[in-house]
C-alpha cells in the first residue's frame, strides 16, 4: 500500500524537487546501506523522476529494478565492528516511503511558511500492522512548520528530533490544516 499525501500536487511537487536540489547541492542525500551500486549511481536521478510524476510506489518498482538493491548490507556492533545482514525483502518500499514522504513533508514546510500558515497536521499517511506509541501521540498535532522543516533539512535519513516522519515504516506524515 502506498503513502496517501493529502497535499500532493503540483506546487508541492515543485518545492520537493527544490528541497532534494537543496540536498545535492550540499551533497546531503541520504543514501542508503540497501542500494547496490547500480543504486546508488541511480538512486537521485530514480528520487528526481518519482518526484516530478509518479510516487513513493514507482519509487519503490524502479529500485527494485535492475539489481538496484544489495542483497546484504553491513551493521554497526553496539560493542563496535560490524557483521553482514541480509537486505529485507521490503527494502525498496522502505527507501521510497522514506525518501518521498521526507521531501513532501519538507515541501509542505515551504509551502505553509510561504503562504503564512503557522503549522501542519501530523497524520498516518500509511497504515501500519503494529504503530510505535511515540507514533500514535503525533497523530492529530500540530507541529510548526519552521522547525520541521529545520529538523528534516538537518536530519536526512535518520530520526528526526520531532520524531516526524517517526522512523522506517511509521505512515506519518503532515497534511495542511
Amino acid at each position: 500500500m502506498s503513502l496517501n499525501l493529502l497535499n500532493l500536487d503540483g506546487r508541492t511537487r515543485q518545492l520537493m524537487q527544490k528541497e532534494l536540489e537543496y540536498d545535492l547541492a550540499r551533497q546531503r542525500l541520504h543514501i542508503s546501506p540497501y542500494l547496490s551500486g547500480q543504486g546508488i549511481h541511480d538512486f537521485a536521478t530514480l528520487l528526481r523522476e518519482a518526484i516530478k510524476a509518479g510516487n513513493a510506489e514507482t519509487l519503490a518498482v524502479a529500485l527494485g529494478d535492475m539489481r538496484r538493491m544489495a542483497r546484504t548490507a553491513h551493521r554497526q556492533l553496539p560493542q563496535g565492528g560490524f557483521h553482514i545482514v541480509s537486505v529485507p525483502a521490503n527494502a525498496a518500499e522502505m527507501i521510497a516511503d522514506d525518501a518521498f514522504n521526507r521531501y513532501y513533508i519538507r515541501a509542505l514546510c515551504c509551502r505553509a511558511i510561504d503562504e503564512g500558515i503557522n503549522h501542519l497536521v501530523v497524520y498516518r499517511a500509511k497504515s501500519v500492522h503494529t504503530p510505535r506509541t511515540r507514533s500514535e501521540e503525533l497523530v492529530e498535532t500540530a507541529v510548526d512548520p519552521t522547525q520541521l522543516l529545520k529538523d528534516l533539512r538537518q536530519h536526512t535519513g535518520e530520526e528526526t528530533n520531532l520524531g516526524i516522519p517517526g522512523g522506517p515504516n511509521s505512515g506519518l506524515s503532515v497534511h495542511l490544516p
